[in-house]
Formats: C-alpha cells, sequence, structure tokens
C-alpha cells in the first residue's frame, strides 16, 4: 500500500533523517517512490531555492514544514525563539525561514525554541510571548502555520519548554490562531507519557504531528509506542494535515517501511 491508497492520514517523510542513505537533493525522488506525497527537513538552507523548487515539482511533491536556523549547533544553540537577549537572531532567522517558506509554498514552520538556563526561564516565557506576537503578525493572512515543539531534556538538556501541557498554556496566552503545537509522539512520550488522552485534551491547539519510537527513535513498529490506535484516533477525527515519520531508520529506509501497511488505517 502508498500512502496515497490511503484516504485516512496524509504521510510525509522527514528527508534530514529518512533516506539519508542518499545525497539531500536525490531524496526527493526515494520518497515519492516509496509513496509519500510531501516531505519536510530540519535546515534546507544550504541548498538553492531553485534546486529545491525543481526536486518538489519534479517529484510532484509538498513540502510541508521547515525550521528556523539552529545557530551555531556545535555552541549549544538550538533556535532563539525564546533565548534572552538573541531577540534579533530570532527575527533574522525567522524572517529567512518565512522568505524561504513562501518561495518553496511551505505549509508550516516550526520556530525552534533553543537551549535556556534555568534562572532565565521566567525572562525566557516573555521572550518567547514576544517572539512568537513578532511572527504571527509576519504571517498573518497566509496560509501558513508556526509551530512550537516540547522537545525532551535526554535528547536536548536546557530546552526551552518540554511538557505540551505547559507549551499549550503558553500558546493560549499568545492567543495567536496560527501558532499550533507540534505534537511528536516521540518527544511527549519522554516527557509526558499519556499520548492519546493528551492527544485529544490538546486537539484544537495542535498544528502537526510526528513520529518515531520509543526508545530508539526508529521505525514507528518497534518500541513501546503503540501507534495503531494513535494513528486511527488522527483518522477518526478526520485530520486534515500533514503525519509525519521523523525517524533514524535501522537500515536502509525503504526497507523499514513495513509499518505504512500495518499501522495506517485505510
Amino acid at each position: 500500500m502508498s500512502v496515497e491508497d490511503s484516504s485516512a492520514l496524509r504521510l510525509s517523510a522527514n528527508i534530514s533523517m529518512l533516506f539519508t542513505e542518499a545525497p539531500f537533493l536525490a531524496r526527493f525522488a526515494l520518497a515519492k517512490a516509496a509513496g509519500f506525497a510531501a516531505v519536510e527537513c530540519h535546515f534546507p538552507y544550504a541548498f538553492a531555492l531553485s534546486d529545491l523548487a525543481a526536486c518538489l515539482r519534479d517529484h510532484d511533491l509538498v513540502l510541508n514544514g521547515i525550521n528556523t536556523p539552529a545557530g551555531d549547533v556545535e555552541r549549544g544553540e538550538f533556535g532563539f525563539a525564546s533565548v534572552p537577549g538573541r531577540e534579533d537572531d530570532f527575527r533574522r532567522s525567522f524572517d529567512q525561514s518565512l522568505e524561504w517558506a513562501v518561495r518553496l509554498k511551505v505549509a508550516s514552520i516550526h520556530c525552534m525554541c533553543g537551549v535556556v538556563a534555568p534562572e532565565q526561564s521566567a525572562e525566557a516565557r516573555q521572550v518567547f510571548l514576544r517572539n512568537m506576537s513578532y511572527a504571527a503578525q509576519a504571517v498573518k493572512g497566509m496560509a501558513l502555520t508556526l509551530l512550537v515543539e516540547p522537545i525532551n531534556q535526554i535528547d536536548r538538556p536546557g530546552w526551552f519548554c518540554s511538557k505540551s501541557d505547559e507549551l499549550v498554556a503558553l500558546l493560549i496566552e499568545l492567543g495567536e490562531e496560527q501558532v499550533k503545537l507540534m505534537f511528536d509522539f516521540y518527544h511527549i512520550q519522554i516527557s509526558e507519557g499519556d499520548l492519546l488522552r493528551r492527544m485529544q485534551r490538546h486537539w484544537d491547539h495542535i498544528g502537526h504531528f510526528q513520529f518515531a519510537s520509543v526508545p530508539g527513535r526508529a521505525e514507528p513498529d518497534v518500541g513501546e509506542i503503540s501507534y495503531k490506535p494513535l494513528f486511527a484516533e488522527i483518522a477518526r477525527r478526520h485530520w486534515s494535515g500533514w503525519v509525519a515519520a521523523e525517524y533514524r531508520p535501522k537500515s536502509a529506509t525503504q526497507a523499514g517501511l513495513g509499518w505504512m501497511r500495518t499501522l495506517v488505517p485505510v
């Protein structure tokens, strides 16, 4: 079964993590051949816009999501949306990602919150609200969703907000309809668990789904998360957005795609 045969879920492949056995620009063709109708990636900025647009056009793919630039990862930077003193860096990085999103007709931008020292948590909260208000005003009237993600503290120590419950409270305070929760089952399982009820509770604030196994962040048909009922609930609620595979394949990507037959409702 290909993704296009499924009327229940619209599946996307994160080609920053899938199909990495091939060069980046070759991954578009591999994703299409595997049955995906959309792709997303973390940081496309090293590639020419014209080359990316050609890959999307030639393979009839949607680019459903990109991240704002991370900054200097080797120095511990991973986005700026909540980092005190880096407001100008956030605006520059967001403006760059917005330009790319418009040019490539991207559906969503993940505004990366960043790593914050514990003593800065109160200030970081206010920085986040100001920065995301700026971003929300910039996309008013556009068919574009801004995403914020609770990333677990094991993978990213010091991440601004690792709990979906706390992040949704911030979104309610922010009050911007185009700013939504990135519901990544992998991160939320590690940080909070209770995935089905948490997804149901936050449904109106969710802008995108991502998935991977826990532990290991591999294919979704291994590990402690039972994805079949989670996918069935998303389908039952007639989710019209994308549901993205964002995992590290245990071997060649194509060899591990059996979950598309066994877990995805039809």
